[in-house]
This record gives structure tokens, sequence and C-alpha cells, in this order.
């Protein structure tokens, strides 16, 4: 078996979210991922010595971090948090009640009964109503509770004030709250300190990104982006500063090693994004090695890397190998991001359990080192965001962790080791003179060029650095009433921080937030600070927002009975017409790089059956190409069943039981959007000869006669719709979970 190095890259971001004129945090994201994710991600590898990783550490976070740890700060989300109940004000309720749920349902609500009774009242009643109607004890266990669902793993397991506050769940007093907001001021002190700790002990490498995290090829030049995408619309005039982009790394590296103290000897540039441009300036620098993903070294070598059935690319030893990148007379080290492998982690693992989903990559990686035949080592990057994805994990990922560490710990075959240590390790290295420019999402810059919002954006931002390149030269030129350096370094400084890619990730059509609103409002008051700070008037085209906000997901319950001819067609407008529908909005959260396949879920029945109907998005199949449609039907509890009035999802990972026969599960597979076979399990056991019809072409329709349905189902039932491929789940309607369908809405005869 040839040998493996594992470099393992957690990358650890949040954009600047204080204000620039009030230095108030408009947004706690900072906060909540300290508490949760930065401090037990580099503590948990304390366990496993052997193990070695590197962390990204993005300054416009660090800086953050710093301040949280000196207790000077002003976050209006942990001052609601903190006030007493019954002082709270009727729009600071209102502000609380919107904040609060912004937690993922599935595996941090859920934890507390009482935090799923307080948001099945807010989904029932409404914000405003929320606000009105909640008492005193309601939002005192909100105030808890929305904090607590924050705090690691580990505090939750063993602190003896957060422990406690967990066990209790509910009926939480203003003592308990202060005791809490202690332990997080405690813990977030303790983030940068275990850092250096680690760093010092040498187990974990310490990289760094741009100081505010700028897509650094279209900060040099925005033209750039039509080498990768020609049909990219553009900013006119250019947006052109490499001046820009060398001050952002220079800031970059001078912040890191005041905080931990050394130069990094790595970048990860935002988002994997590179040119020739860009790291001849991280090299000139003394950066001595970069990382980007997969498509990048494809589209500069021009090699493919499709993967076989096993998963095994092609090409393996080009992409897992450094590559060295000469400019002049300088030259820095490139490691390529096994895209494929380091999905897995961010977007699928997370929906299977914890042993199988780390032993389904522990086995993945050692496949390669059994097909690829070599004497080189196989250096086997995986990188990506080391916060956002834990929360879709049981107990935050920690088990999932664990037990991959485990393995790799125990594996003599493969060595984890950080950047640095892979670079020096991997014998003689290929040069090559050019990168293809291009970021690890599609190898192109779409995401911060790629729609009028993002091209929008690029001119307010150019507009606004003109305006301060004018001031500059007024400044030194001796003009009277030009701005004095104290002004012009304010406006520089909100220039750099409206560079960050942050901005431009969420214009645009490809993601979307409950807090679209307000990181389009922060980045037009970091541009609006370029004028304040220069002593103008900002441009009224700063007051408008750029960014359009999308529809939320659209759920209908069933009006009337339907008889459906199960043949894969719509064969009339009218034939699902009266039916429940589930229509997803398919656009991701913070996180990029989740692939869907499913659009909309449609349920109803008529005295003998029960119909469902999925949507693929289109040319789903086609990418696919083998895969399974799983269906999972649970019946209603008899005390559920008794509430008819409640229209929330379901919370629960798993649906509520039923007595009697519980589930139904269907699997159809599917080879070339043909479909081949139809299985059918009722509680464990298959089925032979069921009374189950299904059919696929445009659209995949199933027809179940009602006395298969599970016990508890005659009024309404929960389901869910999944796609499979190669025993990986791949997308999932409705995303929660479950779907309560409420058949009693309908008529039934």
């Amino acid at each position: 078996m040839t040998r493996i190095h594992l470099v393992l890259l957690w990358h650890m971001h949040q954009p600047q979210y204080r204000d620039p004129a009030t230095y108030r945090y408009l947004l706690p994201w900072t906060r909540l991922h300290a508490l949760k994710d930065y401090w037990g991600m580099v503590r948990l590898l304390e366990e496993f010595p052997g193990v070695h990783a590197t962390f990204n550490m993005v300054p416009s976070l660090v800086a953050q971090l710093e301040e949280y740890a000196s207790g000077d700060f002003d976050d209006p989300g942990l001052a609601l948090a903190l006030k007493p109940a019954e002082e709270l004000e009727p729009e600071e309720k209102l502000a609380l009640v919107e904040r609060a749920f912004q937690v993922n349902r599935e595996n941090l609500l859920a934890r507390w009964p009482r935090y799923v009774e307080l948001f099945r009242r807010f989904q029932a009643e409404g914000a405003e109503a929320s606000a009105r109607e909640f008492a005193a004890r309601d939002w005192r266990d909100l105030q808890v509770l929305s904090q607590l669902a924050w705090m690691d793993e580990e505090y939750l397991a063993r602190d003896p004030v957060v422990s406690e506050l967990s066990r209790k769940g509910a009926n939480f007093t203003e003592g308990e709250k202060a005791a809490l907001r202690d332990k997080q001021l405690a813990l977030l002190g303790r983030v940068l300190p275990e850092y250096r700790a680690a760093a010092g002990r040498g187990q974990v490498e310490l990289s760094t990104t741009p100081f505010y995290h700028p897509i650094l090829p279209l900060l040099c030049d925005t033209d750039v982006a039509r080498i990768a995408n020609p049909q990219t619309p553009l900013p006119q005039p250019p947006f052109r500063h490499p001046e820009d982009a060398r001050e952002q790394l220079v800031r970059a590296r001078r912040f890191h090693e005041r905080v931990f103290g050394a130069p990094p000897a790595g970048l990860w540039p935002s988002e994997g994004s590179v040119s020739d441009q860009a790291l001849e300036l991280a090299a000139e620098l003394g950066f001595r090695w970069f990382a980007s993903d997969e498509g990048v070294l494809g589209r500069t070598l021009n090699l493919g890397f499709g993967r076989d059935a096993t998963g095994v690319p092609a090409h393996a030893e080009r992409l897992y190998a450094p590559l060295r990148v000469r400019r002049g007379r300088h030259e820095i080290v490139g490691l390529f991001r096994d895209h494929y492998l380091s999905d897995l982690i961010g977007f699928v693992y997370s929906r299977l359990d914890t042993v199988a989903a780390a032993e389904d990559l522990h086995r993945r990686i050692r496949a390669l080192g059994e097909r690829v035949r070599q004497s080189a080592p196989l250096t086997v990057s995986l990188i990506l965001d080391g916060e956002n994805a834990w929360e879709y994990y049981p107990a935050n990922g920690r088990p999932f962790l664990r037990e991959f560490y485990r393995r790799i710990a125990a594996d003599t075959n493969i060595r984890a080791l950080t950047a640095s240590e892979a670079v020096a390790e991997a014998g003689e290295i290929p040069t090559v003179e050019r990168i293809f420019p291009g970021s690890w999402i599609n190898a192109n810059f779409d995401i911060w060029m790629g729609h009028p919002e993002d091209v929008r954006a690029w001119e307010l931002l150019g507009e606004a650095r003109a305006f301060y390149a004018a001031a500059q030269k007024r400044r030194s030129e001796g003009q009277a009433g030009a701005p004095s350096d104290e002004q012009l370094a304010a406006a520089y400084e909100a220039v750099l921080a409206a560079e960050g890619s942050d901005w431009c990730w969420w214009y645009g059509p490809e993601h979307s937030t409950a807090n679209d609103a307000d990181f389009d409002a922060l980045f037009r008051a970091h541009l609006t600070q370029v004028y304040l700070a220069l002593g103008a008037d900002a441009p009224e085209a700063l007051a408008h927002p750029i960014k359009v906000r999308p529809a939320p997901a659209i759920r209908v319950v069933p009006s009337a009975p339907v008889t459906v001819e199960v043949d894969g067609r719509e064969t009339s407008y009218f034939e699902w017409m009266g039916a429940g529908l589930y229509a997803a909005e398919r656009r991701a959260g913070a996180m990029h790089g989740r692939s869907y396949f499913l659009e909309e879920l449609h349920y109803g029945a008529d005295e003998r059956n029960f119909y469902l109907r999925v949507d693929p998005l289109p040319g789903a199949l086609v990418r696919l190409d083998q895969c399974e449609f799983r269906f999972t039907l649970r019946g209603r509890t008899k005390a559920r069943a008794a509430d008819r009035t409640r229209t929330a999802p379901p919370v629960p990972r798993e649906a509520p039981a039923a007595e009697g026969p519980q589930e139904l599960r269907i699997i159809a597979e599917i080879e070339r959007g043909v479909l081949l076979r139809l299985d059918v399990e009722k509680d464990g056991q298959k089925l032979t000869r069921p009374p189950v019809a299904a059919a696929l072409d445009r659209i995949f329709e199933l027809r179940i006669s009602r006395e298969l349905l599970p016990a508890g189902a005659s009024e309404s039932l929960w389901l869910n719709a999944a796609i499979w491929q190669g025993g990986l789940p791949m997308d999932l309607l409705p995303a929660e979970g479950f779907l309560e369908a409420q058949l009693h809405a309908t008529p039934w005869p």
C-alpha cells in the first residue's frame, strides 16, 4: 500500500460584524461559533497527539476573538439575552424572538423540550404575537436556551454550571442567566490561548488568509474572471488595485505574528482563489505554501479527476502531490483540496450514523493508497469550513471526529501531517510557471462576480475606492482642505473591510440566509464609512439595498382528494390539483457546495390509495446516473393526532413513533433515469408483492394502498423523500428531516 500523508485543514472564518461607525456587533456569529466550535475543535486534538492538523485563522475573525476575550465589546444579541425578562421592551422582545430560533432545529434546538415548545408557539403564532404573548418565564427560558444551545459539548457534558443548566432545561432564574454569561466570557477567553498551545507543542500549524478575506485575484484585476468564464459580467470600469491585495497580505502576516508569535508559513487564499498575480504577491512576502482546490489544479494541468465507482480519481498521482508555482524570482508550493472527500464531510456524513460515517471516510482514504501504487507518498488534502458543518451532526460532530481521528491514529499507513510537514516530506515536487485563475467553487469566480447584484457591489466599491484615492492625492499634493492622515487611515480601513468576499457571497442567487438584509446593510455601512471618514456625505445609492430577498419554501396542505395515474408524468393539469405540497427553496446557507437534486414533494390520497410525487431538479438524474429514491412514512402518535392546530414542521431528528406498525420504507433503484426495481419494507421486513406502484419519467410517482400505511396514519403522517448514491444520502425533502402531512385537512371519503 502506498503511504498516505493526510493534510487536514480546518478553515476558521467570520467576517467583521462590527459596525464601523458605532463599534456595535450587528450579528452574533463570531461569539456563538467561538463558544460552540473554535475552542473545542482544536482542544479535541489533545486526545490524539499523533494526529497533526492545520487550522487556518482568518485575521478578521481573530481580531473579533481578541475583542470578545477582553470582555470589552458591544454585542446587542448578548445584551438581549441577559436583560431581566420583566424589563424587556416590546421592540426588544420582537428582536429576541426573531433571533433566538436561528439555530439548527434538528440537533441543537431539539435537545431541550422547552426550547421546542417555545419554537412551536413561535411558528404557530408568528413573531409579533409571540412577542406580545410570551410571559416572563417564557422569556427567561428563551434567553437561556438560545445561549445554551451554542455552548461547547464539553461544557454541556462536564462544566458544573453549564451541564446543570442543560439538565434543568426550563424555569431558569435571573441568577442562572448571569452564571451562563460568566461561563461564556470564560470560554471566549480560552479560544486563542488554546491555539497558541497546540501550535507550541507542534501538533497544529496555524496558517492565515488575507486580512479581511478578499478574493485576491479580483482585487488585482476583476477582468481575470473572464479567463475562467468568458460570460462573466464585469464592473465598469474594472477594479484593479493590486496594492490593496498586497496590503491585505501584509496586514495578515503582521497581525498573525503578533497574535501567535511567529509569521505564518502558509496561506489559504480566501475561498482558495488564486491567480498568477496573487500568488506572486504571496511568494514575495514570504509565504511558502498555499492551498486551493482540485478544480484549479485540473485546469492548470489540463487534466480531469473524475472518480470511479469507489471514489478513486483519475490522474490520482497528480492530484495527490504538491505543485510548485514559480513566478519570476519567487516560488510557492501548492496543496490541492480533494473536493469529493472534503464535501462528504461537509455535506453528507452528517446524515449517517457516526461510526459508519467515520469508517466510510477512513476506508475511502485507505482505498487511495491501495489503488494508487507509487514510491512517493500520496498527499491527500481535506480542506473545509471548520465551523458551519458541525451543527448538522449529532453532538456538534464531536463523536464523528473522535471516531475518525481514532481510526487515523491507529492506521500505520496513514500519517496526519500539518501542511508544512507534508510539503517537507513530499519528495521531489514538480514545477509550473502559471496557475489557472479560479476558486474552490467551480474553478471560477462566479459566486463573487456572476450576477448583477455582484457587479453592482463591485461598482460601488470601485467608486468608494476612487473617492479615497482622490482624497489621498489631495493630501500628498498638500492641497488646502485635504483630509488628515488619521482620516485617510480610517477611510482606507473601511475600503479594505468592504473588499471582503463575504458581502458578494450573499449577493446573487447562490446563497441566502435570514440575515441577508444585515449582510447587505453591513457592506454598505463599510462603504459609507469611507466617505464619512473623509468628511463627505455618502452617495444616495448606498441607502438602497442591493440584495433581492428570495421567497422561502412553500408549504401547502391538501384541499381535495386526488386520484393519480401512476406514469411518471403530470398527465393533466388537474391530476395533482388539491394535493399537499412542499416546494424547497434550494439555496445554500453559509456553506457552499451542497448539491441539490430534489425540488418538490407532493402528496395526496383518495379513499383507497395514498400518492406521493417527487420532482427532481432539471438534469439531476443525469448527474447521478445510478441512484436510489428512498421514501419513509411514519404514523402519528395518538397524542399528536389530537392536536390539529399545529402547522410547524417536526423538530426531532426522528419522527415520533405510533402504536402498532410504525414505519413504511420504499426504495426505488434508478439507473440512467430508468426505474429498475422497487423494494418495500414495513417495520424492517421486506414485503413480497406489496400493493405499491411506481413510475419515473419527468417526475417520480408512487401509489400506496391505504391498508399498507403505518398505524396512526389515517389522518396525518410523517414522511420524507431522499435520493441516495453509492450508499450515501445526497439530498432530502424536507431538509429538516420529516414533513408532517396533515391528511385531516382533506375531506376524505
